[in-house]
């Protein structure tokens, strides 16, 4: 029985398409109507690998690398790990003239692991412990950015050789996407910070540090904290005589989750940074700094597609539909993304318009809204998200003792496992009692 049998109510409307702004670039019907990714068919790789799983389409990393290597070629261009701190991506990022941020000793020791060099690597965080210090270092991390005095402190302790550090700074910019950490430009906090690090000949200050927010689609914000915080390094030179020469932006890049979202445009980007460097230099006499600018997001949210496999289709007591899948979302960073398909046929007939719920809770918790389905859709058949490539995966949990899913890359053809399943057997292990 179908939902057509069901509810023989529904009119039939147009097939859904691949949205280029939120799907693979790679992403096509094949020419028996199934879905493929980098050649490979996608209920191809839910049968093999099972569902949930995440897959990663390797083409689409790289190619948006390259997009901000051709956009900045002067800068720096930092991948912020957090996103998807897996080591094959990192070595894909390397591989396009990235370096790589991380803001914990757990993704340290995976970029570690994955081989990158340490002088490549940055270590991040609103706050570190004494022993993430510690181990950042040991192994010689390129860069450490410091948000707090205690750092400092700790820092001066630890360091036996110079340490290249970034001080991050709050530039007081009203921006969505959360609050601003750091020392506020212009405080008392932040000038006692420069003052402690000039003491310090192991702690090599070479430039400022901010990251003004989540989802940033208008790059007049990034011109204005250049243009403040160049007027900081100005300070900073006539006051300690430290010619400051790095600017880092951070990140926050907006990406599309759905058709029509807003994002950032690079080339724009470009343009205003150029200009607020030029104006910000000449106003205060100042030498023009490098800049190092950290996308993780924009570097790996439409690389992401997950699959689930249909478990039943009910009725809402709104008269509305929802599909429960055979997986779960990971919070608000991974809900309401671009719509969601069926990969293993090219629907032709009636739609209905759906929620998709995950099936780890007693009330359903919903992975996607108002999403269109084809109306006879049954039990068994597998769907496909996208732009599932940032956090889903790091925000996975294992709530009602269910592992987290695998990873799987895609490129020409090849199928790549990155991370297996984690069993029930991995998460017994922690049971001492």
């Amino acid at each position: 029985m179908t939902l057509l049998d069901i509810f023989p109510s529904l009119r039939a409307t147009t097939v859904p398409r691949l949205d280029p702004a939120v799907w693979p670039a790679d992403t096509h019907y094949d020419q028996d109507g199934r879905i493929t990714l980098g050649t490979v068919a996608l209920a191809d790789l839910a049968d093999e690998f099972g569902t949930p799983v995440h897959v990663v389409d390797e083409a689409e990393v790289r190619e948006r690398c390259r997009a901000y290597r051709k956009h900045f070629p002067d800068a720096e261009i930092v991948y912020a790990g957090t996103a998807l701190m897996v080591g094959a991506v990192a070595r894909w990022v390397v591989e396009e003239g990235l370096s790589v941020q991380v803001g914990s000793a757990g993704e340290l020791s995976v970029a570690l692991a994955a081989g990158i060099e340490p002088r490549r690597i940055v270590l991040h965080g609103n706050g570190k412990t004494f022993d993430e210090l510690k181990t950042a270092v040991g192994c010689g991390v390129g860069r450490i950015v410091v948000g707090s005095l205690t750092e400092i402190t700790l820092l001066a302790a630890l360091a036996t050789a110079p340490q290249q550090i970034l001080l991050r700074v709050a530039t007081g910019i009203d921006v969505p996407g959360g609050p601003q950490f750091g020392f506020p430009l212009g405080s008392d906090s932040f000038e006692t910070a420069v003052a402690r690090i000039a003491t310090q000949p192991n702690l090599q200050l070479i430039g400022l540090h901010c990251h003004l927010g989540a989802q940033i689609h208008n790059p007049d914000h990034y011109g204005e904290a250049i243009r403040r915080m160049v007027g900081e390094l100005a300070w900073i030179d006539n006051e300690y005589g430290m010619l400051l020469t790095h600017l880092d932006i951070g990140g926050g890049h907006a990406v599309a989750y759905r058709s029509g979202d807003a994002e950032l445009n690079l080339r724009e980007l470009a343009d205003i940074l150029d200009d607020a460097l030029d104006a910000a230099c000449a106003r205060h006499r100042f030498p023009r700094p490098a800049i190092t600018m950290e996308p993780g997001r924009a570097i790996v949210a439409r690389a992401g597609v997950t699959l689930y496999r249909v478990l039943s289709i009910t009725e809402t007591a709104e008269g509305g539909h929802r599909v429960i899948v055979d997986g779960g979302s990971c919070g608000g960073q991974c809900r309401g993304q671009g719509g969601a398909l069926v990969v293993n046929r090219h629907p032709t007939g009636a739609q209905l318009t759906a929620s998709i719920a995950g099936r780890h809770s007693e009330s359903g918790e919903l992975i996607a809204t108002e999403v269109r389905l084809p109306a006879d859709l049954r039990p068994g058949e597998v769907l496909a998200l996208p732009c599932t490539g940032a956090y889903h995966h790091g925000l996975a949990s294992t709530y009602s003792t269910v592992g987290r899913p695998p990873i799987v890359a895609v490129a020409e053809g090849r199928v790549q496992q990155l991370r297996r399943r984690e069993t029930t057997a991995d998460l017994l292990m922690r049971e001492l009692g």
